[in-house]
């Protein structure tokens, strides 16, 4: 079953990161205009259309992964997105990864693959008490706004930090409320999953953290905010898995190549940010 959830995490991180790139090749496309103008432009270019059923894939394979296997194990693999959108969006723009970006590449599947080996995430709940999800809410609620909140008047470095710190909170909160509402449609069909709190707070959760991770690409550099959002989102959901769900990791001396993968991802995420400027344009 935790196989089959790694496979849809990595088929919805794969999914997600082709969509980004597609948007992408739509959007250079367009020189001028703005606003719904622009929109309307971008939905009759074949490429932007295949960007959104990408995303909307990204979507599906996520919801399935949640409900195949614990949130510990599914939103972690959902760093392979960024390596992901390197390599589908290299040949699709016309450039050349450079040698780090390869570096970066295999630093983050590596790393990714030692930490899953020895924190080995299970766990088989997929709803929780009111109990646990109101400190949940509010801790996580609470901390997003504070990062809102001191990312006002600072520099760009700090302040696309905070905010991508902020984002990868709101991800991972989103992708515990979707593991909740997708376990109860899959228990008690579509009636209930449109009546549980779950499927209306993971929507709105959702909503931010998009806007939040808007903010934080606009604020600063990328090498600031990209680690904070990708680790934060992995290290949050872990959290939130245990918390909620009772998940559980491995721990005792594995935490220490447990420790040692973490940092593996983050080097090979900065390596991989600062590759991508390098890219070089290759013959048409």
């Amino acid at each position: 079953m935790d196989v089959l959830a790694v496979v849809c995490a990595v088929l919805g991180a794969a999914s997600n990161a082709a969509g980004t790139a597609f948007q992408r090749k739509a959007a250079s496309q367009v020189t001028r205009g703005g606003g719904l103008r622009f929109l309307a432009v971008l939905a009759r270019d074949p490429a932007w259309l295949a960007g959104i059923l990408g995303v909307m894939g990204a979507a599906l394979f996520q919801a399935l992964a949640l409900v195949l296997g614990p949130l510990a194990l599914v939103q972690p693999v959902f760093v392979l997105e960024l390596p992901f959108a390197l390599l589908i969006a290299a040949p699709l723009l016309h450039r050349r990864i450079p040698a780090a970006g390869w570096a970066g590449v295999a630093a983050v599947v590596g790393g990714l693959a030692l930490f899953l080996a020895c924190a080995a995430p299970t766990g088989a709940d997929d709803q929780a008490p009111m109990s646990r999800w109101t400190p949940v809410l509010a801790g996580c609620l609470g901390t997003m706004a504070l990062c809102v909140a001191a990312a006002r008047g600072r520099g760009p470095v700090f302040r696309a930090g905070a905010l991508g710190t902020a984002a990868a909170i709101g991800n991972a909160l989103t992708a515990a409320l979707l593991k909740s509402a997708t376990g109860t449609f899959s228990d008690h069909g579509p009636a209930a999953f449109l009546t549980t709190w779950q499927t209306y707070g993971f929507a709105l959760t959702g909503i931010a953290a998009v806007l939040l991770l808007e903010n934080a690409l606009q604020a600063g550099p990328l090498v600031a905010s990209q680690p904070a959002l990708t680790i934060g989102d992995a290290a949050v959901s872990l959290l939130l898995g245990v918390v909620l769900f009772d998940e559980t990791i491995r721990t005792g001396p594995l935490l220490i190549p447990e420790l040692l993968a973490v940092a593996l991802v983050a080097t090979g995420v900065i390596t991989l940010v600062r590759a991508v400027p390098n890219i070089r344009e290759t013959p048409h």
